[in-house]
């Protein structure tokens, strides 16, 4: 059954939740100026509180579970929190200030009973500056094990549900539990965040409509997301249901980070084919313009920690296994796989391939080992337990097969393998694959390289020199995130079984030299791009994101998870009908400029004639002696004269202005152009246009154009910049102008412009003694954009001593030269009507007028 979007999202979210008790109000949710702040009865302590007091940067680390291990007491019954050092979310505090304060928004892996939640949230708050979000575990259920995991993990790693034995279908209540959870996050960042001063950073695909909730709170609030894992191709991520929910749930953030280039392209490739959103470079940094809003997408993938990895290496007890697995592995070279049980990580295409290589170079067999360290899986199902039984009979038939009494060339480590036994298999081992068909990041390389380099203590349990050279050698799959940022590695498809298998061959046969100098590359990289200098970096890009957040003007509009911001510039504003009819009564000489499509006639009309009730209001404005009307636009002459033919005394301007005419029974007068160079573009254009399927040519009297608005919307955009840039070449001595619009590269003569035709309109009634007290002038694309800067500098620039009223408006929400705007053609026509009404016609100043427009055109 067809499934529709939700149309309200605070309905989603209703029911269970609203019992959840708050946050405690410990902590102060403003914080911005020195002094005493109250406790929540009205009291104040001023030695206990004056130091919490001092206003202190915060930054608020959203993520689905908070970086705490919890253990209960057998004996009190009492749960007791400790910091999980191996989480990436604590670690990242060491890219921000000492002086910076972190608080933690997140759930529990462990549930708790309604009775401790008040205590326990409380403890958490005061112990750890942790603020849990406790949700119902029927919620619970639903969003992680349901939704996150069934339905986005599958789908975000390329796994379609086909047919129902292969992946659940999409499900409307899992979605309605996600959503609930996002608002209820939203409600516990909202308790504690002071909005104008904190920075808030979402962390993972768990948590995708959440800024919107956030945004919706306050509009200004400075949000910074970060996915870590794949986002997919958009002829995956369309077949979502819920697509374009999330998509603007993520659009309401400022800044969204990406581990490579490739999910980023993917992200932007889903906003323009789904959004009809276009991003651009802007001093290096790729941005989205979102209604005004500039969404900033960072791509960086995430680092380690260098002296958490370091300390674990160490410790006693890993030095005494490695001494144990030396011995163990004595004559022998290691090959070290650490993957997690599911059916991403390629476990049995590894297995595979290792038996290809036993089975194809057969002086390995009794010297090399696999050791494959399998992580408990984070979810449980048929497609886990089905991955678990393939891997377990690959290894056993690969040990029957090539094994014997002292030689097992698998070994299968599937428990949980504390950290300083993963760490002394990454020391010995020479060579480390990841196989993986899909993953966001996998930090494994990055532990593996800086295991490998060693440390002075664990030179001394081994016996090596530290001036001895240091070595390692990786087999990555060309799906995982950081294979990019690995330039040394082999990179492998994990599905040719062949190409993996000799990739280990040459892994573990390659000179020590050449391992030397590939583990010095990485060594580099690693230890200089750790998790401190990725958190840094983020920051820091969040920060310069934010900075223009007061410089303009904010509101939402939108219902439910379309909810969005429009951020304009503070004198950028709506223009009332009643207040330029207003005007317009008190004035006595007019000048309007209207553009033709997309503001008298819908952009998106099939049917091109302008209305009656529109031919009906032209015919009022352009009858008033007082006024003098121009319709301005792209289009041809002939068209425009067609259409407007029952407007006997309008002005048209077609093709930007190089044709003008000002009523139906002039002669239309052209500019003086060179147009020789048409016979070069024209050639150019149509080879793009057969080489471009759903692309076309438009060919004017004065311009050529070509448009892909009906081709594929990344390569009708990757073929408009190279035939830009093609044109700007061959262009480069002749009279023409190259411009790329919205959907269309045009070629027109130097100097033809809407500006132009303002401008010498404006500069004739001057001239004539009779300079306008009242300018009007709408417009929809960026070709108005001149009219608007042209009405402003020849009103500005002129001697009159009285300053006329000025209404250059844009027709949409956007950011413009313009100083108001309507929202669509609707609009444009009921103010048409307002100002219609207001005229006082007057055929006589056809004539009168048309004498001294001859005298200077």
């Amino acid at each position: 059954m067809a499934s529709r979007s939700c149309g309200n999202f605070f309905d989603l979210a209703s029911g269970e939740l609203a019992e959840v008790p708050p946050t405690p109000r410990s902590l102060p949710r403003v914080m911005t100026i020195p002094g005493i702040i109250g406790d929540g009865n009205g009291n104040s302590d001023v030695e206990s509180d004056s130091a919490s007091a001092v206003s202190r940067e915060r930054k608020i680390i959203v993520t689905n579970m908070l970086p705490l291990i919890a253990q209960k007491d057998n004996g009190t019954g009492k749960w007791r929190f400790s910091w999980d050092e191996d989480s990436i979310y604590l670690q990242i505090k060491d890219g921000f200030s000492p002086e910076t304060e972190v608080i933690y928004v997140g759930s529990l892996k462990i549930e708790i009973e309604a009775n401790e939640q008040e205590e326990i949230a409380q403890s958490l708050l005061d112990e750890f500056n942790c603020v849990p979000t406790f949700l119902p575990p029927d919620i619970q259920k639903k969003f992680y094990y349901g939704f996150c995991k069934q339905q986005l993990w599958p789908l975000f790693h390329y796994m379609l549900p086909m047919c129902p034995d292969h992946g659940d279908r999409f499900d409307r209540q899992l979605w309605q539990a996600y959503v609930s959870a996002n608002k209820k996050f939203a409600d516990k960042v909202m308790e504690i965040a002071n909005p104008e001063d904190d920075f808030i950073w979402i962390h993972d695909y768990h948590l995708m409509v959440l800024p919107t909730f956030l945004r919706k709170r306050y509009n200004r609030v400075k949000l910074g997301f970060f996915i870590h894992s794949p986002f997919p191709s958009s002829e995956i991520y369309r077949t979502l249901p819920v697509r374009d929910e999330i998509l603007k749930g993520l659009l309401n953030a400022d800044l969204i980070g990406f581990h490579t280039f490739d999910y980023a392209r993917h992200f932007l490739s889903c906003c323009g084919r789904m959004l009809g959103l276009d991003y651009e470079s802007k001093r290096g940094h790729i941005g989205l313009d979102y209604f005004g809003r500039t969404v900033y997408i960072k791509i960086l993938p995430v680092g380690i920690h260098m002296g958490r990895l370091e300390s674990v290496l160490n410790l006693r007890s890993t030095c005494n296994k490695v001494k144990e697995l030396q011995e163990q592995f004595n004559g022998k070279k290691v090959i070290l796989g650490v993957d997690d049980m599911d059916i991403f990580k390629g476990i049995s295409l590894k297995l595979l391939a290792f038996e290809q290589l036993l089975l194809q170079h057969r002086e390995l067999q009794g010297k090399l080992v696999l050791v494959q360290i399998v992580n408990p899986a984070r979810s449980s199902g048929k497609d886990v337990q089905e991955v678990k039984k393939e891997t377990y009979n690959a290894a056993k038939r690969i040990n029957e097969l090539y094994g014997c009494s002292d030689y097992v060339p698998v070994i299968l480590i599937d428990r949980h393998a504390p950290r300083y036994e993963k760490t002394a298999y990454y020391a010995v081992a020479e060579c480390c694959i990841v196989n993986a068909v899909r993953d966001g990041m996998n930090l494994v390389p990055y532990k593996y390289i800086v295991c490998r380099q060693g440390s002075s203590i664990m030179d001394q349990v081994t016996g090596t020199k530290p001036e001895s050279p240091r070595t390692s050698t990786l087999v990555v799959s060309e799906f995982i995130g950081c294979s990019p940022s690995l330039s040394g590695a082999i990179r492998v498809n994990p599905w040719d079984i062949d190409a993996v298998a000799e990739a280990m061959n040459m892994a573990i046969t390659m000179a020590d030299a050449e391992k030397q100098l590939r583990h010095e590359k990485h060594y580099r990289y690693v230890s200089s791009h750790d998790i401190a200098y990725w958190a840094r970096s983020f920051m820091q890009d969040l920060e310069r994101a934010c900075k223009d957040h007061y410089d303009k003007r904010c509101w939402g509009i939108g219902l439910g998870l379309g909810f969005r911001v429009v951020s304009l510039s503070p004198s950028f504003r709506k223009l009332s009908v009643d207040h330029i009819v207003s005007s317009y009564k008190r004035t006595h000489r007019r000048a309007i400029f209207l553009d033709y499509d997309g503001t008298v006639v819908s952009q998106s009309s099939m049917v091109k004639l302008p209305s009656p009730e529109v031919v009906n209001m032209l015919n009022a404005l352009s009858n008033d002696s007082n006024n003098t009307v121009f319709i301005v636009s792209g289009r041809g002459r002939d068209p425009l004269s067609e259409w407007l033919a029952p407007c006997e005394n309008l002005g048209l301007a077609a093709e930007h202005g190089y044709f003008l005419r000002w009523n139906k029974t002039s002669e239309w007068e052209s500019l003086a152009a060179d147009l020789d160079w048409k016979g070069i573009v024209e050639p150019i254009m149509k080879h793009y246009m057969e080489a471009t399927d759903g692309s076309s040519m438009e060919v004017k009297e004065s311009a050529l154009v070509w448009h892909h608005s009906d081709a594929d919307p990344d390569f009708g955009s990757c073929q408009a910049m190279e035939l830009l840039d093609h044109l700007e070449n061959v262009l480069a001595n002749e009279p023409a102008v190259v411009q790329r619009g919205l959907h269309i590269v045009e070629v027109k003569p130097q100097g033809v412009t809407k500006g132009l035709v303002a401008e010498k309109v404006l500069s004739m009634l001057a001239a004539d003694g009779e300079a306008p007290d009242f300018v009007m002038c709408i417009g929809d694309d960026r070709s108005d954009e001149d009219m608007f800067e042209s009405i402003s500098n020849t009103v500005s620039n002129s001697s009159g001593t009285a300053v006329p009223a000025i209404f250059a408006c844009t027709v949409g929400q956007k950011p413009s030269k313009a100083k108001y705007y309507l929202d669509d053609t609707a609009d444009v026509v009921r103010m048409l009507r307002g100002l219609a009404r207001a005229s006082n016609p007057n055929p006589q100043r056809s004539a009168q007028f048309k004498v001294a427009f001859d005298r200077v055109f």
